[in-house]
């Protein structure tokens, strides 16, 4: 099966849905952003939490810029070179998003701690606006008000979409989301605080959003990282041993020529490539028929197993794993 048919063909219907959604809600994100960013950029001025503010909404393109193009390379067919596919370019993406949302983090952080100890004070002027003085602060919070329904709505619908595509990157950009809302609720804290003559919310608030932006950095590098390590399949969300193991343990060791079940499982960015040995019962030989029924009836599982290798062993090899409850 090449990674073209898995992912558009061979996808059930309401994944095939889902991802075309995700594709909709992602092209919806970088048009909400074109109109924020320079919005945002316009009312800046000096203050210091809406220029991390700033920073945030470019960062945000990262995600939908990484999963629309892994779409795209991920669907490529697998080539001598490139033998397993692109699944991987899922992984590649999501590494791709949290190292800049990390290194743009951290960099804010330290500029608005030392932002902070240097007791700066932010001016915010006045301007005209159809021929009135109004306090730029205003102007800052309205622009930071209007920005905050949409991330909300996207990163609920893009959680629920990550959930049923089992992806990562999608995952990690609805994080980001809700990222973008507490950065604009954060920002309108700081500005409305200068307001009220307190000089070091602006910088404080700018501290609160730099180390959201840094967290997220900190936890897609590092989930990246694990799955191109190879570590367990878990869930999208990176918090549990992920069920369709168990499920392949299950129907291998239900048949009636395996005595036991050990895997190995590479989690590739939405599906998984799973190597199960397996144990002979005592005179039980599996035919060349046996073997290619149990890969093709552990594939039909569920459409995330892409790939199954089914080894008899006379020992399991090192480092294979037991069902979830097996320990």
């Amino acid at each position: 099966m090449s990674a073209r048919g898995a992912l558009a063909s061979d996808l059930p219907a309401e994944q095939q849905r889902a991802l075309r959604r995700a594709i909709g809600f992602e092209w919806g994100t970088i048009a909400f952003l074109a109109v924020a960013i320079p919005a945002v950029g316009i009312v800046t001025g000096s203050s210091q939490a809406m220029r991390a503010a700033w920073i945030e909404d470019m960062l945000s393109l990262a995600p939908p810029l990484a999963f629309l193009v892994a779409v795209r390379v991920v669907s490529k067919p697998a080539t001598p070179r490139y033998p397993y596919g692109f699944f991987r370019s899922v992984g590649v993406a999501h590494l791709v998003a949290g190292v800049a949302l990390f290194t743009m983090g951290a960099y804010l952080l330290v500029d608005s701690v030392l932002t902070l100890l240097r007791g700066e004070r932010p001016p915010i002027g006045s301007v005209e606006v159809f021929g009135h003085s109004v306090w730029l602060g205003w102007l800052m919070m309205g622009v930071m008000a209007l920005t905050i329904p949409l991330p909300i709505y996207f990163g609920h619908q893009k959680m629920k979409l990550a959930r049923q595509l089992h992806n990562k990157v999608l995952y990690a950009d609805a994080d980001m989301n809700k990222a973008d809302w507490m950065t604009a609720v954060g920002s309108i804290v700081g500005v409305g605080g200068i307001g009220l003559g307190l000089w070091w919310a602006d910088a404080a608030a700018a501290i609160f959003i730099s180390a959201s932006i840094l967290w997220d950095g900190v936890k897609n590098t590092k989930g990246s990282i694990a799955d191109l390590m190879d570590t367990r399949a878990t869930t999208f969300d990176d918090e549990k041993h992920h069920p369709d193991i168990d499920k392949v343990h299950d129907y291998l060791a239900s048949l009636r020529w395996v005595d036991g079940v050990r895997t190995r499982t590479r989690d590739q960015g939405q599906f998984f490539h799973v190597e199960a040995f397996v144990t002979l019962r005592r005179g039980r030989m599996p035919r060349l028929e046996d073997l290619t029924q149990a890969q093709e009836g552990a594939r039909a599982l569920d459409w995330k197993i892409h790939d199954v290798v089914i080894v008899p062993v006379a020992e399991f090899p090192e480092n294979t794993e037991a069902r979830s409850d097996e320990g």
